[in-house]
């Protein structure tokens, strides 16, 4: 009997992962599915008259470890911003390749843009939001270094993404900016998971007082993290610290950077109420943010064009404000 029933916990944490992933997928193609006319401004067609394109560069040991450097036409400036840009992919899919119009874009305006691959997480490994991570936290260093060597010398950085780009982006600005090798001065994206309380995470049961629901969240969010959780840490709260490392939430002080961020109201890929909570936070430390709201959408927000194009055209604004190209 205890058997049996430890095969359906199994199994239930397997679906709740499984759909995890899936939905992530859904929620991206939905995405990509979707351009608006104006899009087109923010995602430009790579040509040699924008600068120079150098693919595939490495920056650790790891298969996924390399990165796209965009560098800017004009070569004469004496310092530059680095923009930083993340795939999505529900930590499981996507590459750098898939954001070069907005890369492009970036360059266009004068930025040195970089896209970073990071290692996946498939069935043969045990790679995690941690571990994601934790390489974005080591590219960094190597990617301005190569900036220097082709005479672009980097003084300030943005970090941004989709998705799962997002919530890297927003881990290495508010976890790790202490330690950037130069100052981080906003970042930005859209529908990225910022806390992993199991409250939050209704969309996939995980709200219910029940063994099910806290094995399932136990489940999940240990994949997460990359650290083991037990339905007794979900019950008394105790797994909060152990997934603080991905909780970018957990890390806004009164020095979090400026921040802009957009959230569909009906996300069944990552919680609304999550979304919540990080503009709590930001009203509470008195972070210069702008938090859009699409009030019809889903991981996609596709459906409030309006407020995505403001969302976008606020990116641009926040992007001259703090770091103005000169």
């Amino acid at each position: 009997m205890k058997n049996d029933k430890k095969r359906g916990t199994g199994m239930f944490i397997g679906i709740c992962i499984i759909l995890f992933l899936v939905s992530f997928g859904i929620g991206i193609a939905s995405k990509m599915m979707i351009k608006p006319e104006w899009t087109k401004k923010y995602a430009v067609k790579w040509s040699n008259q924008l600068g120079t394109k150098i693919t595939d560069i490495s920056y650790g040991d790891g298969e996924a470890n390399k990165f796209d450097l965009y560098l800017p036409k004009d070569n004469s400036k004496e310092n530059y911003g680095l923009v930083v840009y993340l795939h999505a992919g529900g930590f499981t899919g996507g590459d750098k390749s898939g954001d070069e119009g907005i890369l492009s874009w970036l360059c266009s305006k004068g930025y040195v843009a970089v896209g970073i691959n990071y290692t996946l997480r498939n069935e043969t490994n045990e790679k995690s939001v941690l571990t994601q991570s934790m390489e974005i936290k080591g590219s960094i260093p190597k990617v301005i270094e190569e900036a220097e060597k082709h005479g672009y010398h980097i003084n300030e950085m943005g970090i941004a993404g989709g998705s799962a780009g997002h919530a890297l982006a927003m881990i290495y600005a508010y976890r790790d900016y202490k330690e950037s090798p130069v100052p981080v001065k906003l970042t930005f994206g859209a529908v990225g998971p910022s806390s992993f309380y199991a409250s939050d995470w209704d969309i996939y049961g995980f709200d219910r007082d029940t063994d099910e629901a806290m094995s399932g969240a136990a489940g999940l969010l240990g994949v997460m993290g990359g650290v083991e959780l037990t339905p007794e840490m979900i019950k008394d709260g105790s797994y909060i610290e152990k997934l603080k490392p991905i909780s970018a939430l957990m890390w806004i002080d009164e020095n979090t950077v400026p921040s802009v961020v957009a959230y569909g109201k009906y996300d069944k890929v990552q919680p609304y109420k999550g979304s919540q909570r990080l503009l709590e936070a930001f009203k509470k430390y008195n972070v210069d943010y702008k938090y859009f709201e699409a009030s019809h959408s889903g991981h996609g927000l596709q459906n409030d064009n309006k407020v995505y194009k403001e969302w976008m055209e606020t990116v641009e604004e926040y992007l001259d404000k703090y770091m103005p190209v000169k």
